[in-house]
């Protein structure tokens, strides 16, 4: 069977076997197969399918991307010395020696596999209402009091003025430093005033990005992680 090796700087992590008819998840949340524990990495990133003989890569429209051989992609079947990159890491693929691999016209399916980013995520998009319609938005409150704020208003405020929603601290924090929208496509979090910008997984952001699952988001002295509850 063939093998993914995660590493770090040329370092080996661990090494996961890949059986037939199995698949593995990969990403930055504990429910993972394969746990990536990094801020650039998506709660769940990326996954790996056993279809007909051989293993198809996946990604799970994470927001930094996955790459294979530094070219990025939507769904790719792996070939024998691949090597995925995700965040800072990367992932081997190889079969051992002596193993039977799949043919030629296997390994060439990629190509119409791979789709033009603006479509895929066109297409995503125009699904994201019907999947989200049973959920709702929460901030799991990392910081403080450690309490679970659901996200039921249409648009939540987050500062250091006494009416806000979310009240964080720091002395360069805006009085409504953020928003968070709710929106039919999803939650979408809004830099409005400070000089302290609000972070997503790490990154200082300016304007509105949309939120996914399992973000962390740190707003003066508060820090937080966007989830969604059934």
């Amino acid at each position: 069977m063939p093998t993914l090796i995660l590493k770090f700087k040329d370092k080996v992590i661990k090494e996961f076997a890949l059986d037939k008819g199995t698949n593995i998840t990969i990403g930055r949340h504990d429910k993972n197969d394969v746990v990536i524990d990094n801020l650039a990495v998506s709660g769940y990133h990326a996954k790996v399918d056993s279809v007909g003989a051989g293993f198809l890569l996946t990604d799970l429209q994470s927001k930094n991307g996955t790459f294979v051989n530094e070219k990025k992609v939507n769904s790719h079947y792996l070939n024998n010395n691949d090597v995925v990159l995700i965040g800072k890491h990367s992932l081997a693929f190889a079969y051992r020696a002596n193993e039977s691999k799949p043919d030629e016209t296997v390994a060439d399916m990629d190509r119409t596999m791979v789709m033009d980013t603006g479509k895929y995520k066109e297409m995503m998009n125009k699904n994201e209402p019907e999947k989200l319609k049973n959920k709702e938005g929460s901030l799991s409150i990392l910081s403080g009091n450690k309490e679970e704020i659901l996200l039921t208003k249409k648009i939540t405020r987050i500062g250091k003025a006494g009416d806000s929603d979310i009240i964080v601290g720091g002395l360069l924090t805006g009085k409504t430093a953020a928003t968070i929208s709710k929106r039919p496509g999803g939650y979408f979090l809004s830099y409005v005033e400070g000089m302290n910008k609000p972070k997503v997984n790490g990154d200082p952001m300016t304007g509105s990005i949309q939120l996914q699952e399992f973000d962390m988001i740190s707003i003066g002295s508060g820090k937080m992680q966007f989830i969604y509850k059934n």
